[in-house]
């Protein structure tokens, strides 16, 4: 990883601790002086967002170590290992608060809504969303699917708490909506843990190489190169930020080994140049 984009989760990571803690808090006496279950539910989801930013920390750190002997290919996965644990967290919040949920249906209990829960929601969605914002600005700069991860969850937790001002409007004529907006909450939660877990693990077990990079490679080679090599058997692996490719070329089977080297050569560091991967050619005998 660049120190560009270690600086951008750098920052994003402990701005977006301060300001959650001090959310949490609010939220949170916010929610047991008005005993609204969807508002403590939504205070606790502000303090995965501390505990999952925490986590961006690590794992920039650790994204951003060097390759060594044991991790040839640098730590670049640690962001979707990191990335993964925030999935992990809000499926658990999520589950948690539609427990709770169920059981205000049945007691029958409504919240008591007031202007402090007017308030503290309002600065909660307007907060939220800036960190959203700057999370996303930040993905843009460096790609880093750590920021993108905690990024969605801000936006979750915006967006709760904005269903969660509608209910208050509508707390003191409907006794059940607060334990149903819990359940919205919680279900909103689910799916951003789903978004970031669906992505992620499949980035970990290998995706697919696009076909349009493919074409667009084949064409560049094709443009620069005096011979027809017939790339194929493509494959892609990704370490974060950084990425290998590997593929096969065919060459004529008596062209001498210098030679067959050059071509590679020559289409690696080509590659390199246009796409920012690094690659490793395997020649294989043109059959005559």
């Amino acid at each position: 990883m660049k120190t560009n984009n270690h600086k951008y989760i750098i920052q994003e990571g402990w701005i977006s601790i301060l300001l959650n803690t001090l959310l949490f808090g609010l939220k949170y006496w916010a929610g047991i002086v008005s005993g609204s279950i969807a508002l403590i539910a939504d205070a606790w989801h502000t303090l995965t967002d501390s505990v999952s930013s925490a986590i961006v920390l690590i794992g920039g750190k650790i994204s951003n170590k060097p390759a060594d002997d044991e991790h040839p290919f640098g730590h670049g996965r640690a962001e979707h290992i990191a990335a993964i644990i925030i999935g992990v967290l809000l499926s658990i919040v999520a589950f948690d608060f539609i427990l709770s949920a169920i059981e205000k249906f049945k007691s029958g209990e409504g919240g008591n809504f007031g202007t402090i829960a007017i308030v503290v929601t309002i600065v909660s969605i307007v907060a939220k969303e800036g960190l959203a914002q700057f999370a996303f600005w930040g993905y843009k700069k460096t790609n880093s699917s750590i920021l993108k991860a905690d990024g969605w969850h801000h936006r979750t937790d915006s967006l709760s708490s904005l269903i969660i001002l509608v209910g208050i409007f509508a707390g003191k004529y409907l006794w059940w909506i607060d334990a149903f907006l819990a359940i919205i909450v919680a279900l909103m939660i689910a799916y951003a843990s789903y978004e970031i877990l669906s992505k992620e693990i499949t980035s970990l077990l290998g995706e697919r190489i696009d076909p349009e990079l493919i074409k667009r490679i084949k064409l560049e080679v094709d443009r620069h190169c005096d011979r027809e090599v017939y790339m194929h058997h493509f494959h892609l692996h990704q370490y974060g930020n950084h990425s290998e490719l590997s593929c096969h070329i065919k060459l004529p089977a008596q062209m001498s080994l210098n030679e067959a080297h050059s071509i590679c050569s020559k289409i690696e560091d080509l590659i390199k140049v246009k796409f920012d991967l690094v690659t490793t050619i395997h020649p294989e005998p043109l059959e005559s």
